[in-house]
């Protein structure tokens, strides 16, 4: 399997979004997002809740479906998906104050003092 870098991949995507798709590649990336996300949940479901074998291969494939949607919204924000990635990064790194998880940081988020 060949590697490929989250923004080579985003704009390898781009070019598979439907014309439609890129008039509004937010709010058709962020639809997108749900469904697919939708789809990882119900194969995790079907595995905890009603005897189906783990199907990895299709979690595999609906992640990359999950994926295909955020490089696409993230496009449609105008930024790269190793932006989005290191965003969030620095988020957990602050919240987590740079450390690994915890859960007193996780219970005492600031945004949650309200």
């Amino acid at each position: 399997m060949n590697k490929i870098n989250f923004n080579e991949y985003q704009k390898q995507a781009y070019e598979l979004i439907s014309e439609d798709g890129k008039k509004d590649m937010i709010t058709n990336g962020v639809l997108g997002l749900a469904g697919e996300a939708g789809e990882c949940c119900d194969i995790v479901k079907k595995y905890k809740y009603q005897g189906h074998e783990l199907n990895k291969e299709k979690l595999l494939d609906e992640l990359g479906d999950v994926l295909w949607y955020i490089a696409e919204t993230a496009s449609g924000l105008g930024v790269t998906l190793e932006e989005v990635a290191q965003y969030n990064l620095d988020k957990l790194h602050k919240r987590y104050h740079g450390n690994k998880f915890n859960k007193d940081d996780s219970i005492n988020r600031p945004e949650y003092k309200k």
